[in-house]
């Protein structure tokens, strides 16, 4: 099983600043992608950041310059540093991995439980 963990939400002031965490644990070989998504309320989960093992990072539009992704490999952890923030970036946020849970196994797709963000104008 894998678990994703995430921390570092709250309420912040637009403008203001939050740094997200997630540490992935269980057994696995390996983490390809891991990111972040949002969902505000009455709308769709959204993509906001991902990063590839390798180092590559997929951004949304209206987070570009204003959010950072990090990953450390080593660690399976993932952050995203939100700077910036606008009331319409208050949504929960999920951390999201594609893990190979063995070397000749498959790779799924797993969820943390979110973690809510709430900026206030």
């Amino acid at each position: 099983q894998v678990q994703l963990v995430e921390s570092g939400g709250g309420l912040v002031q637009a403008g203001g600043s939050l740094r997200l965490s997630c540490a992935a644990s269980g057994r696995f070989f390996f983490i390809h992608t891991m990111g972040w998504y949002r969902q505000a309320p009455g709308k769709q989960r959204e993509l906001v950041a991902t990063m590839h093992s390798g180092g590559s990072t997929n951004y949304a539009d209206s987070v570009q310059g204003r959010f950072t992704i990090s990953r450390n490999n080593a660690k399976n952890t993932v952050d995203l540093q939100m700077d910036s923030l606008k009331p319409e970036d208050t949504a929960v946020y999920y951390c999201n991995a594609d893990v190979q849970t063995s070397i000749i196994g498959r790779t799924s797709n797993y969820w943390g439980q979110g973690t809510q963000v709430t900026v206030s104008s």
